[in-house]
């Protein structure tokens, strides 16, 4: 911004430079050269004046210390003729004594009594002259004419030693300028600069440089003070949701417990007829503790700016396929891995994780045994073969797929299809989408080429970012039961997600 300022600023004197300095400039020269012209001429007409007196009283022999005398004073080439043309004297010695120039331009024209002044080149380059041709005498007949040459290197040195005096003005102009400039362009965006910090630090969480109010412009100082203003309460409510979050799921989980607690303490109190209503409470129980944990880790996502890192998506897809093989072995529907990209993506640490989970829990909940749910990475080659900027994974199921316009209302909130169970929460997609976005990518569902469902994630490329090596490629193969990490039950499954939903067929 202050190279700009500075630029647009620096244009406008030049302009104006320019539009003062060339003409006055070009007025300088023609005025000197005319000014010289006018003297000459002037000087030549008294020179023929005495030229003609000389001729009158038989004084011709005169004429050549005259003309002499009147070279070296001003510096110049004098020719006479006679009232026919033929040459006199020519101090130049270049045209011989009676020989005849009533031919040339400038010579009859004076023998017509009009005088004469014009510019040309001499017989030696680059030297340019001024003739000033004028006759000797008013009257009819004149008697004589004489010719003056200049040079006007000298005129023109002048002429020029003025054009560099103007341009060492004009760049001393355009200097004090650029330090004016550049110190009004600092000041304006110095604040603007410091506004852009604290901007990205509130994007990050926490303000901890706030933009001064007392430096800049006046309007600069009160964006500074609304925006340091506007941050700080924002701040405070960002603190407050976080708090309020952290208590509110503190505050829910134990009677939630508690109360499924005392449901299972009935059981054995209750006659065989009410079990099946003792079973639906304990299910609602349980669907109104994952609703918590779904609502509250939304909250989580939409307050915190966790910085994107790099990590490797095809190690991330085979890690969680082999900590959901057990349970798929469970449902006795295969989990198939196809990876090979080598590509390094954006993400917040730990949302892919989180993303291939509620993927892959929704699948495998609504494949029919026997199928298998694919895991997919590619990198689309672009027009040119040029590397790709997004990594796509795909997941694939083999069930009845959905309509194109619950596949366009699935990332709403408490949204399910129609013909779902009611166990599910409805928060498992959008909190997938939220993932994605966090990181600049998006998430969308297609209707898979061989029937069922494909959920595609795309994520932005991190070219720079070194790629790890792998001992064995992990294209097309498929995962086993392998023992899963903490926090997960025995069945490779995260908890918020292992219950007895998971014997129904629900998509969300």
């Amino acid at each position: 911004m202050t190279r700009r300022l500075l630029l647009s600023h620096l244009s406008l004197i030049l302009l104006v430079l320019l539009a003062l300095e060339v003409p006055f400039g070009v007025f300088y020269g023609r005025s000197e050269l005319s000014r010289f012209s006018h003297a000459a001429q002037q000087s030549a007409m008294t020179l023929a004046a005495v030229c003609e007196e000389k001729m009158e009283h038989g004084l011709s022999a005169d004429l050549p210390d005259v003309a002499r005398a009147y070279g070296r004073r001003t510096h110049s080439r004098v020719l006479v003729t006679g009232h026919t043309g033929t040459v006199l004297i020519d101090t130049a010695a270049r045209a011989r004594a009676g020989e005849d120039l009533s031919a040339e331009r400038d010579i009859s024209s004076a023998l017509r009594g009009h005088p004469a002044v014009v510019t040309g080149d001499a017989s030696g380059p680059g030297e340019e002259l001024l003739f000033v041709t004028v006759p000797g005498g008013s009257a009819a007949t004149v008697p004589c004419v004489v010719r003056t040459e200049y040079a006007l290197g000298p005129l023109r040195a002048r002429v020029h030693a003025v054009w560099m005096v103007l341009g060492v003005v004009g760049l001393g102009v355009l200097a004090t300028v650029s330090l004016i400039g550049f110190a009004l362009a600092r000041s304006i965006t110095r604040p603007v600069q410091a506004l852009e910090r604290a901007t990205a630090q509130l994007a990050e969480g926490r303000i901890t440089d706030p933009p001064a109010t007392d430096h800049g412009p006046p309007e600069l100082r009160r964006l500074a003070a609304s925006f340091t203003s506007t941050a700080t309460r924002l701040q405070h409510l960002l603190q407050a949701q976080q708090a309020f979050s952290s208590e509110v799921s503190h505050q829910l989980k134990t009677p939630l417990t508690a109360l499924r607690l005392r449901l299972e303490n009935f059981e054995p109190h209750l006659a065989p007829c009410a079990r099946d209503s003792l079973d639906k409470a304990l299910g609602e129980t349980e669907r109104l503790s994952r609703v918590v944990q779904g609502l509250l880790a939304l909250a989580r996502l939409e307050v915190s700016a966790t910085r994107p890192v790099a990590v490797d998506l095809d190690v991330v897809v085979a890690d969680r396929a082999a900590v959901w093989a057990a349970f798929a072995d469970e449902q006795h529907v295969g989990i198939d891995v196809a990876v090979a990209t080598g590509a390094q993506v954006w993400t917040v640490p730990g949302a892919l994780e989180q993303i291939i989970d509620n993927l892959l829990s929704n699948a495998l909940r609504f494949s029919p045994p026997g199928t298998a749910v694919r895991l997919a990475t590619v990198t689309p080659r672009r027009d040119g073969g040029r590397t790709p900027l997004m990594a796509e994974l795909h997941v694939i199921d083999q069930g009845p797929g959905m309509a194109e316009a619950d596949r366009v209302r699935a990332f709403e909130r408490f949204w399910r299809a129609t013909d779902a169970d009611h166990d599910g929460t409805g928060l498992g997609l959008p909190m997938v989408r939220q993932l994605a976005h966090a990181a600049g990518g998006e998430v969308t569902l297609e209707a898979a080429p061989d029937g069922g469902l494909d959920a595609v994630v795309r994520l932005r490329r991190a070219e720079s970012a070194p790629h790890r090596e792998r001992s064995a490629p992990l294209s097309e193969r498929r995962h086993h039961p392998a023992t899963p990490p903490p926090g997960q039950t025995r069945t490779g499954e995260p908890k918020a997600v292992r219950s007895a939903a998971h014997q129904r067929q629900t998509r969300k």
